[in-house]
């Protein structure tokens, strides 16, 4: 059969990043994506058009996620940056607009890319080699004797979505469940290869944030139970309860019609036939002292009823995802066959009892030791719930990470203007060595640097919503906002108390300087200091993984777009 229309030829497009719709493009992506950091950031609502759900956020996940991006440049930015956050997620905002902020410094700079990345390599093994010594000043060390430090980094993690619509007393309640609900998760016996649990969340949409609250062990919804009538399961004789846990249907409604065909002989009823198999999984089930028995899909109601008769209590329809947390939480294997039941496949429960929770009715399931929690999550509206619950599967994340690796970096732009006072201070004084090895002059190498330095300070200043005026210190090279509409005074302590952070007061003269734009900072006089003593007990704080793995994201993902010559489209 003949075409019905010429096939035509690929598209190349040379020298991308010179191209107005490329330029165009990236400057709309890190706007929208500047206005959407920290929290005072603005909400985006994403909507397909034509229907459907509408989405309130400012989250990289899920901004990123609905973006119809068509530029082939910014579908490797953002590819990047959606992998980063798969992996930690936090930083996702961080990661995608210092790239923009590389790409966009860098390749306004009279200076070849190979020379370009050679050097912001070199700048960003410094950044690293920085932010693991001891004397950073940007750092700081999580102790998990106590629980201050944890919180604050909870509690930055919260607030840092306004799509949550949280008010003081919601966070600090919902920072102490995370906690807790974490806690609950860490093996009391820790072995060679420990592996930390998790937490289960269950949503109630329409009720106070503070309604929320946590629960060790599993909590499964069960409809059919009613409150009145007590609770009586088998035990077996050392007063444990057995659980089975099928992952199979055993509703008995017949194969499925993928499998092939059945030949069924006359005056065979396959109905009755399934059913019987099922009563004898049953009649197995009572013989092996099983207490409870849980089927992720459904359960014939002969089957229930003859397992509730013999002191089993039967519970279907529970889903796939509790199947992985029920099974590692009792040490049960899900049985995916009726037709084999081995002695090995059975878990084990301390106890369990009925919960009852606004209009819903759960199971609980109270394990031996405890590495499954859940926690019921409450919120107003399915949107602010929607928020919320991905903040706290984030804050639950960098928790892990933090087990990994105890440490945190400032938040508040402390750390990147922290970094890009420490760079500046450490190029200008290289041996004439480095500029040799990296195969450049000096004057190349302070241009890029000084692009580096702008990259992190337009993250600081992408904090900024409201037009505050922000400066950095000579001292300690920490970001510091003013806000907008205040008066003119001879002192800037008058007007700031604290730095983003909150690590540092005005109480000593630290010689503050504006933030500035396109012409930078000034160069502080050293190498910036590490604080003394912090001035407030509430911290904020970023993770320490996340935001090491997105400054490297940012940059290698930039480096990569800036050596781009050729794109080639297929135009069929």
């Amino acid at each position: 059969m003949s075409r019905l229309e010429a096939k035509k030829p690929p598209l190349f497009i040379s020298e991308p990043l010179t191209t107005d719709a490329v330029s165009q493009s990236l400057s709309v992506l890190s706007g929208l994506l500047k206005s959407s950091y920290g929290p005072a950031g603005r909400l985006k609502q994403l909507h397909n058009g034509v229907g459907g759900c509408v989405c309130t956020t400012s989250q990289s996940s899920t901004l990123l996620g609905h973006l119809p991006i068509s530029q082939p440049v910014l579908r490797v930015l953002t590819a990047s940056v959606r992998n980063h956050v798969s992996r930690f997620s936090d930083c996702g905002l961080f990661t995608a607009i210092l790239c923009c902020g590389f790409i966009e410094n860098f390749r306004s700079l009279n200076v070849a890319p190979f020379t370009v990345i050679k050097i912001s390599r070199h700048l960003l093994s410094l950044c690293m080699d920085h932010l693991k010594s001891e004397a950073c000043g940007c750092r700081v060390s999580v102790d998990f004797s106590s629980v201050e430090t944890l919180a604050c980094l909870v509690r930055s993690i919260l607030t840092s979505k306004p799509a949550c619509m949280l008010n003081k007393t919601e966070v600090d309640h919902l920072t102490s469940l995370v906690l807790k609900a974490f806690i609950f998760t860490v093996p009391c016996h820790v072995e060679t290869n420990a592996v930390l649990g998790k937490c289960v969340i269950i949503p109630v949409k329409g009720r106070r944030v503070v309604d929320s609250t946590v629960f060790p062990g599993l909590l499964i919804e069960t409809p059919e139970i009613q409150l009145g009538k007590p609770l009586t399961v088998k035990r077996t004789g050392s007063n444990m309860i057995k659980i089975a846990l099928f992952s199979v249907s055993m509703s008995g409604d017949g194969s499925n019609p993928e499998e092939g065909t059945l030949e069924v002989h006359h005056g065979i009823s396959l109905e009755a036939s399934e059913l019987n198999q099922l009563l004898d999984v049953g009649k197995q089930l009572v013989k092996d002292e099983v207490g409870l028995a849980v089927c992720q899909k459904v359960m014939h109601p002969s089957l229930k009823q003859y397992l509730r008769e013999n002191g089993v209590l039967a519970v279907d329809r529970a889903g796939l995802s509790v199947m992985e947390p029920l099974g590692r939480m009792t040490g049960s294997q899900p049985i995916a066959s009726i037709h084999s039941l081995s002695p090995g496949c059975y878990g084990s429960l301390k106890d369990l009892c009925i919960k009852s929770f606004a209009s819903k009715h759960f199971l609980h399931l109270i394990p031996e030791d405890t590495v499954i929690c859940s926690l019921i999550l409450c919120n107003r509206s399915e949107t602010a719930w929607d928020e919320l619950k991905r903040v706290c599967e984030t804050a639950e994340h960098v928790l892990q990470l933090t087990v990994k690796e105890p440490l945190a970096l400032l938040g508040g732009g402390c750390t990147e203007t922290h970094l890009a006072s420490y760079i500046r201070y450490k190029s200008s004084s290289l041996p004439a060595s480095t500029f040799k090895d990296l195969d450049c002059s000096q004057t190349q190498y302070q241009l890029v640097a000084d692009g580096f330095c702008r990259s992190l300070e337009s993250v600081a200043r992408s904090l900024s919503h409201d037009g505050e005026e922000i400066l950095t210190d000579m001292v300690y090279g920490h970001c510091w906002f003013v806000p907008s509409g205040s008066p003119s005074v001879s002192k800037w302590s008058d007007l700031v108390s604290k730095c983003g952070c909150g690590m540092n007061g005005n109480t000593e003269d630290l010689s503050w300087s504006f933030l500035q734009g396109q012409s930078g900072s000034p160069v502080i006089q050293g190498c910036p200091k590490e604080p003394s003593a912090k001035v407030a007990d509430i911290l904020t704080l970023d993770c320490f993984a996340a935001k090491c793995s997105g400054l490297q994201v940012a940059l290698e993902t930039a480096n990569l777009i800036l050596d781009l010559s050729y794109i080639i489209e297929d135009q069929n």
